[in-house]
């Protein structure tokens, strides 16, 4: 159940290929927000003791990755045409800051594998996976925020890490409703502002 994810989007013009972080990120933030609000929504609203509404158990997974693979390709195409013309210190960050995910990711793998093998509790999976992942995304975009000079971009990255890990405090369904309200109320926020960022950049 992981966050994979997160690049930037659609290069605005000319001019903003040579300004790292003037990338669109629109369209990444908008699938992200709907894998947020609908996939962990409909985690939060059929778990538990006590659910709410009774769903099929595959439909808040089919939810979450559906808008995960759209952000994804949005992203990924967004990073590929951000590079485009780049060259020395700046193309090397964008390679190093697309490595990142995979580490972070194998990193997060091994992490929850571990931790669940030796305390024999594979089922906090379900919770360590979506919260772990908030926790990644958030640091990685902390990374690329400060990279690209793009503070809404740092911010929401900022914002995603703590969320992810102050989910861990409550007890089920808790952490799928910190993920869906505070986590994706942040990514539709985050699409609104960064139309007015990159407004002010042209």
């Amino acid at each position: 159940m992981s966050t994979l994810t997160i690049a930037p989007t659609v290069v605005l013009d000319s001019r903003s290929r040579s300004a790292p972080g003037q990338v669109d990120n629109r369209l990444a933030y908008a699938g992200f927000a709907l894998a947020y609000l609908l996939g962990h929504g409909a985690a939060a609203v059929s778990s538990g003791s006590d659910p709410l509404v009774k769903l099929p158990g595959w439909l808040p997974m089919a939810l979450l990755a559906t808008g995960l693979v759209g952000g994804s390709i949005a992203a990924t195409v967004a990073a590929t045409r951000a590079q485009r013309g780049v060259t020395g210190p700046e193309a090397l960050t964008g390679k190093l800051l697309g490595s990142a995910w995979g580490v972070g990711f194998t990193a997060l793998f091994l992490a929850i594998t571990g931790l669940t093998s030796a305390f024999d509790r594979p089922e906090l999976q379900t919770v360590l996976w979506p919260t772990g992942s908030a926790f990644v995304v958030g640091l990685i975009y902390l990374a690329e925020g400060a990279a690209r000079r793009n503070l809404l971009h740092y911010l929401l990255g900022s914002w995603l890490a703590l969320v992810g890990t102050a989910a861990l405090f409550l007890g089920t369904p808790g952490p799928f409703w910190v993920l869906a309200v505070a986590g994706g109320g942040a990514y539709v926020l985050a699409t609104v502002l960064e139309g007015r960022r990159l407004a002010a950049h042209r």
